[in-house]
């Protein structure tokens, strides 16, 4: 059985995780080392939930964060076990997201007393489809595990703060029309020349750029896949174009999915795929001493997060994280020291009430 020692400096840590394969749905020997190494201390309260962590101190402070990292990885592609060269870890999981899982327990381990009460979660299978993640799993069962005033997710964001995320949805638009023989094409209605109006409304169509929190969040609405025919000699009765919507946290899902039916009024819309926004609430207190510990820049996040399911419950979230994203998932995945170290010390200050408190 693996087995995790929280004295360590938070690289040796980080190496020690990597080390723990843990491939989604294989994450049960990393949620055991994990478990084990938190129990034993005085200050937190630990609950195990499927594989997924849970480690709270509970000290009567007028503010609870949520500190959260995924446990589990992407398939191995011969980058096990990690190494480290010229200040950099290489392997597995060292950027998405084991660097922010070190730094989530080596802080869990020795901040006892921290200015604001902290629930730590640390869980399983995001790498995969939905209805396995264990922080959806722990939302469901447990909602009071995850309240909190402010939330982090440790995500890889080079040691910067990418404050809430956009929603996406997507929907198929279906033109339809009547098959001929493309000899006597006038006898049929092609419905790939119907599909033209579709793609003109998405021309024309303007983004917003709402800004929120003094953030602007870039919108786009774009065709991302289209399909038809029946074959070369036939008149197609049927188009489907995939419209993808990336839409800022200021509309739920509901709005989003309005303002696409409108866009395309008179077509065949159907919605096949949803998740919401995350709203940055960067206007919290713990949020505004967070970025003033922190420091730099920040920057609205592009694309979608699980800090969405922490604003489904109403908690505002940020993502912040050692290394890279667009390492993330290759066959060099790395993290910088640096950056591990600099998310650890940052943490603590804020933590420990140093600055912005």
């Amino acid at each position: 059985m693996a087995t995790l020692d929280l004295s360590q400096d938070v690289v040796s840590l980080t190496a020690a995780l990597v080390d723990i394969e843990s491939v989604s749905r294989a994450e049960a020997e990393i949620a055991d080392a994990v478990e084990a190494a938190l129990r034993p201390l005085p200050h937190l309260e630990v609950v195990r939930h499927g594989h997924t962590v849970v480690a709270r101190t509970d000290l009567g402070r007028s503010e609870r964060v949520v500190i959260a990292g995924h446990l589990d990885t992407v398939p191995l592609n011969d980058n096990l076990p990690s190494r480290l060269e010229g200040g950099v870890l290489h392997g597995l999981g060292t950027c998405d997201m084991k660097g922010g899982d070190a730094v989530i327990l080596k802080l869990a381990a020795t901040v006892p007393e921290p200015v604001r009460d902290v629930t730590y979660i640390l869980y399983e299978a995001e790498e995969i489809e939905a209805v396995h993640n264990g922080l959806r799993l722990l939302a469901e069962a447990r909602p009071d595990l995850m309240e909190a005033d402010f939330a982090i997710l440790m995500e890889p964001s080079n040691a910067s703060v990418e404050a809430g995320c956009q929603g996406t949805l997507r929907v198929e638009v279906r033109t339809t029309g009547e098959r001929a023989h493309s000899a006597r094409s006038w006898r049929g209605v092609n419905a790939i020349h119907g599909a033209a109006e579709v793609l003109d409304r998405l021309n024309a169509h303007e983004p917003r750029r709402p800004v929120i929190d003094g953030l602007e969040y870039r919108e786009g609405l774009n065709a991302v896949g289209i399909s038809g025919g029946v074959a070369g000699n036939v008149v197609p009765d049927e188009c489907v174009v995939t419209v993808n919507y990336r839409f800022a946290p200021d509309r739920s899902e509901a709005e989003a999915e309005a303002f696409v039916r409108e866009l395309f009024a008179g077509y065949d819309v159907r919605l096949t795929d949803t998740s919401p926004g995350a709203l940055p609430g960067l206007d919290r207190p713990a949020a505004r001493a967070f970025v003033d510990a922190v420091g730099g820049e920040v920057a609205p996040k592009f694309g979608w997060t699980d800090v969405a399911r922490f604003t489904a419950l109403g908690v505002p979230a940020v993502n912040y994280g050692p290394g890279d994203p667009l390492y993330a998932h290759k066959q060099d995945e790395h993290v910088p020291v640096a950056d591990i170290e600099r998310c650890e010390q940052r943490l603590r200050t804020w933590l420990t009430g140093e600055a912005g408190a």
